[in-house]
């Protein structure tokens, strides 16, 4: 589930960096065998189309469904209450890690922009859905 969501993060932060928008919310929505649904948002600490940050406020979700036996059928993650990333602040950081990220993940889009998006799957990107 979590490489499903992984995949779905991935997908989600490309599509809002290429419209230039950032979402100030996750909705994490689980469909389950018959007619189970299980929805919650949670709002980011700071407007963001970055997948690091996606990628932990939907873990968060995750987590906070409590999942242990259930047929999951379907996963949908949705970025609400979304922003122009022009007028979002951008926070001056001394995290020499977080900026490699950052640069690297424009390097990654423009790749994918140029080859498709099936050339670096979210794999290449992260060592580990965990």
């Amino acid at each position: 589930m979590r490489a499903a969501l992984l995949g779905l993060v991935i997908q989600l932060g490309r599509m809002l960096r290429r419209r230039g928008q950032s979402p100030q919310a996750l909705t994490l929505t689980l469909a389950f065998a018959g007619t189970g649904r299980w929805s919650k948002t949670q709002r980011l600490p700071e407007p963001s189309a970055h997948d690091d940050d996606l990628r932990a406020a939907a873990y968060r979700l995750m987590d906070a469904a409590g999942l242990q036996r259930g047929r999951l059928t379907g996963l949908s993650l949705r970025g609400e209450e979304l922003r122009d990333a022009d007028t979002v602040a951008q926070q001056i950081t001394l995290d020499h890690t977080r900026e490699a990220r950052l640069v690297a993940e424009a390097a990654v889009d423009r790749v994918r922009d140029k080859f498709g998006a099936g050339v670096i799957g979210p794999a290449a990107v992260y060592r580990a859905a965990c």
